[in-house]
């Protein structure tokens, strides 16, 4: 029987693998993934993949061949593995629609944010940051994929207590933050997210995050209305891993 080898390529992680400790593969700043094949194509097609929202999931695990924890993986670091995915699996070129109007971009020119080395203890992923409008000292996290699956499941709980409720925010924040005034104890973290933490610090640390945490950049310069120009973000439609889709 003949052997086939699969043709492979390694993706740069924005976070240069110097959140994770020394012992996780993932420190090493790359990980190495397949091309798509037709198994691969079952997974994108796979309707209770769909249904159940882990579609995408079940496909970065099947392309990834290095020996690495994907729950572990930060979100920014499996953007980088998704673009990476797209362009392998079906070309650089991505087509949708923006205002109205046909887009096509190469998604090998979008920017790759690094980790920038601050307050930062390597091979941990822990950041210092001080609320500027009340001074308290936090310590935050850069949110993995497991910390996702938890926010989504307490977030539906918290809605199944209560329809009305919007709780992502408060819930986003209570799973980042680490420790406050030094005190790690989980209670102290919620009571403050939800009884002294001001909505103008709450808004300055998701900006601070949004500025310096790694990532692709997933965004594409665009003509608007008078010729001018602006910064727009690139639709995850689902032409984006279905482009035969014709969404």
């Amino acid at each position: 029987m003949s052997e086939f080898k699969f043709p492979t390529e390694e993706v740069e992680l924005p976070s240069k693998g110097l959140i994770y400790p020394k012992d996780n593969p993932l420190s090493e700043g790359k990980v190495e993934m397949k091309y798509m094949t037709a198994k691969e194509e079952d997974i994108l097609t796979n309707q209770n993949y769909i249904k159940q929202g882990n579609v995408v999931d079940k496909l970065l695990k099947s392309l990834i061949i290095s020996k690495v924890n994907y729950d572990e993986m930060i979100v920014g670091d499996r953007n980088a593995i998704l673009v990476a995915a797209r362009i392998l699996g079906y070309g650089k070129d991505y087509d949708f629609m923006y205002k109205g109007e046909n887009v096509s971009i190469d998604l090998t020119t979008l920017e790759t944010k690094f980790l920038e080395e601050g307050d930062m203890v390597e091979g941990k992923n822990e950041f210092a940051y001080t609320l500027p409008h009340t001074n308290t000292a936090i310590t935050y996290k850069i949110l993995t994929n497991r910390d996702e699956k938890k926010i989504d499941a307490e977030i539906k709980g918290l809605k199944k207590l209560d329809k009305q409720a919007s709780p992502e925010l408060s819930t986003r924040l209570k799973h980042m933050i680490l420790s406050v005034n030094g005190d790690t104890e989980n209670k102290t973290i919620r009571d403050f997210v939800d009884n002294y933490m001001l909505a103008r610090d709450s808004r300055a640390l998701r900006e601070h995050i949004r500025e310096t945490q790694p990532d692709i950049q997933m965004k594409f310069d665009y003509i608007g209305e008078n010729g001018v120009e602006e910064d727009a973000v690139v639709p995850m439609t689902a032409g984006f891993l279905w482009p035969d889709s014709g969404v």
